[in-house]
């Protein structure tokens, strides 16, 4: 698996922290705020009880007894949207609130990672074939050793095994590309994962919240206040929208970032496998009966092994 520098290192770590910070100030900052929950029938009790009080007072003791024992528990008009949705998510919230900064640092981390310049990067390509054409073939081995890079880790590899034959060459650089394949998808798991456990928390909640709504209805006395089973419903429908708003992003960052991860695997491939064979033909080439140039000179001897 690949190690990331120091710098690289604090790059995903600030990139990872700011995220998460974006994520809690979006939150804490939404204006919108939740009109007061009241019962239509208390309202109605209390608008009656105010001209009864001026007509005897004692009926207006008995209209305001009523109009109080009709109010149910409302929501403060002047309590937060964010303050409602925390109160009603409860447990079920706060564990998909946990998932949220997990999904966020995964797709941090691996957008960071899934890069052109860490998988198959311009600049050490043309170098690698600048070597090559040199005949240079220590310095292409010191330069693929020395670079951090996938298709860098490839050929140093193969390179590495030249010696035993291409064929086995060939073998050494599979090997490297499956094992680092197999490590990106690993990583990338996590956030499958995530988008499937989100959702199923928001309906886990969605289940609690009913729960507790119909547990209402079963023990009142007399026919529930819409304002008694408020809470439970409410508790039902925000876990199930946090459950998706996690799931969602999770799912997309995943298709997209396993494409990605396919394109430059495949794109590795090609490019470390061109260049081999083009080593390969090199030694061949060198291994031959060439023409002896003019003067007497000693043709030019095959590629040796690089030294590691």
């Amino acid at each position: 698996m690949p190690q990331l520098g120091f710098d690289s290192r604090m790059s995903t770590f600030r990139s990872i922290v700011l995220g998460a910070l974006f994520c809690v100030a979006a939150c804490l900052l939404a204006p919108t705020q939740v009109s007061a929950w009241q019962d239509g029938d208390g309202e109605a009790a209390t608008e009656e009880a105010e001209p009864e009080a001026v007509d005897e007072g004692a009926d207006a003791g008995g209209g305001e007894a009523d109009a109080g024992g009709d109010e149910g528990p409302a929501i403060d008009a002047s309590q937060s949207f964010l303050s409602w949705m925390i109160e009603a998510s409860g447990i079920f919230g706060g564990m998909i609130l946990l998932l949220s900064f997990m999904m966020v640092a995964l797709v941090m981390m691996n957008i960071l990672q899934v890069r052109r310049d860490n998988f198959v990067p311009q600049s050490f390509i043309e170098q690698f074939e600048q070597r090559l054409n040199a005949r240079d073939f220590q310095g292409a081995y010191e330069q693929a050793r020395a670079d951090d890079s996938l298709v860098a880790r490839v050929l140093a590899a193969g390179l590495a095994k030249v010696n035993l034959g291409y064929e086995r060459a060939v073998e050494g650089m599979q090997e490297v590309g499956d094992d680092e394949n197999m490590a990106l998808e690993h990583r990338l798991s996590y956030l499958a994962l995530i988008s499937a456990i989100a959702p199923m928390l928001g309906l886990m909640g969605t289940v609690y919240g009913m729960i507790m709504s119909f547990r209402v209805i079963a023990t009142s006395p007399t026919t529930p206040k819409p304002s008694e089973l408020a809470g439970g419903i409410s508790s039902a429908l925000f876990t199930t929208l946090e459950g998706l708003v996690v799931a969602i992003p999770a799912m997309v960052a995943y298709a997209v970032l396993r494409n990605r991860i396919a394109r430059f695997i495949m794109e590795v491939s090609m490019v470390s496998e061109g260049l081999m064979s083009r080593f390969a033909q090199a030694g061949r080439q060198g291994q031959g009966q060439p023409q002896k140039p003019a003067g007497g000179a000693a043709p030019a001897a095959a590629p040796a092994a690089p030294q590691q």
